[in-house]
């Protein structure tokens, strides 16, 4: 199963640089990488990127991260994936850019629309 990443573009240039990342400020706030699903993604760039410009979408494949993957109750009591290490490139399926079109996220076609 896909799930999801959004990064700023500074965060995924270090992420390329670097090879791994702590993630956004939350998460190195909270302690683990906020991660979204397929039908969770489009509300969490609304609530966390309205208006933010820049953006990249990351694709991770559930089967291929450890057992620092962690499913938790948050937002709404749905269960959030959560990453308690580093993000790698490794662990990085497809990154592509997540434009801002008339004051919205552009998602590709048919991801958010598959997950419902």
């Amino acid at each position: 199963m896909l799930i999801f990443k959004i990064l700023r573009t500074d965060e995924w240039q270090t992420l390329r640089t670097a090879g791994e990342t702590t993630g956004a400020p939350i998460d190195v706030a909270d302690g683990y990488i906020h991660l979204s699903t397929a039908g969770q993604v489009a509300e969490t760039a609304a609530k966390h990127f309205a208006g933010v410009d820049g953006l990249f979408l990351l694709a991770l494949e559930t089967d291929s991260l450890d057992d620092t993957l962690k499913w938790e109750v948050s937002r709404g009591g749905a269960e959030f994936p959560h990453l308690y290490r580093k993000l790698t490139m490794n662990d990085v399926v497809w990154a592509q850019p997540l434009p801002l079109v008339d004051g919205a996220h552009e998602f590709p076609a048919g991801l958010t629309e598959a997950a419902q």
